[in-house]
């Protein structure tokens, strides 16, 4: 088989400890929650909430689940920056040619090396099914199916905010023109741009408002837990399979990720403030 198998202990062991990580959390949830309360009793803790408890009335405002510029606002406003300030950093080190494009270089010639006729089938498989077409299918199936169960709100969220931000994507690929990496080298053929990935931020704006919807019908926090880890795992899985087939660096997925981030935080809070809002004002 060849070096390639380095990759497959490798994809054994990132499954492997999130495996580790949700048991540990499942099996010892009532440890972890008494641990908790203990410290948050503790004395010296106490004193130090007391004097600052205007500070602390004010950040439990914030990260309230009630009302629309609470919890959701917050968290959303915090992913949007971050992944905003990341794509802006990762943009600027491939126009200019900073260290991050050798590194890119350096994980396209460790992929090359290590590739196998086996691994490549099965990266083969995972980016087909990621592509464009499979996405759009998806999410066209998803979205049926959120109709016949008149679920109207995650319909049009579904409906919306995937097909927007792979229409943004479009529109950065045109708007950098990186080319893709050497072609003699790749494992499969494409002739588009290939800044930022399609395939990583159709995948993960996919898996990512599915893992939201998900989340938002479910109230055990373990499985909230699960459907994250799954999503995101799956989102690797497709970087992977882009980098290993020489389509794209490294460079070109953290990019996708950070775009499709961004773009899910800034149109989910904007939807849950917007139908907060609305039944706020239904209510009065």
């Amino acid at each position: 088989m060849g070096r390639g198998n380095e990759l497959f202990p490798g994809i054994a062991l990132f499954i492997l400890i999130l495996a580790l990580m949700w048991n540990l959390t499942v099996r010892h949830e009532a440890a972890i929650r008494s641990l908790w309360i203990k410290f948050l009793q503790h004395p010296l803790i106490v004193a130090w909430r007391l004097s600052l408890a205007p500070q602390e009335a004010f950040m439990r405002a914030r990260l309230s689940p009630h009302g629309y510029a609470g919890l959701q606002m917050t968290a959303g406003a915090l992913v949007l920056v971050g992944a905003s300030w990341l794509f802006g950093g990762i943009s600027e080190d491939v126009m200019t040619g900073d260290p991050l494009t050798v590194v890119d270089l350096a994980v396209a010639a460790w992929f090359y090396a290590h590739a196998t006729p086996l691994m490549t089938e099965g990266m083969r498989a995972v980016s087909n099914v990621h592509g464009v077409a499979a996405i759009s299918a998806y999410v066209a199936l998803l979205v049926l199916y959120l109709l016949w169960k008149r679920d109207w709100v995650w319909a049009w969220c579904v409906g919306a905010i995937v097909p927007g931000g792979m229409l943004l994507n479009v529109l950065m690929k045109h708007a950098f023109q990186r080319a893709r990496p050497d072609v003699d080298h790749a494992l499969q053929a494409v002739s588009t741009y290939s800044f930022p990935s399609g395939h990583v931020a159709g995948a993960a704006l996919f898996y990512g408002v599915l893992a939201a919807m998900l989340v938002s019908k479910i109230d055990v926090w373990r499985w909230r837990v699960l459907i994250v880890f799954l999503a995101i795992a799956l989102v690797v899985l497709v970087a992977l399979s882009r980098m290993y087939l020489g389509v794209h660096y490294l460079s070109d997925v953290l990019a996708a990720f950070a775009e499709a981030a961004a773009w899910l935080s800034l149109c989910l809070t904007g939807i849950h403030a917007w139908w907060q809002h609305r039944a706020d004002g239904a209510a009065k």
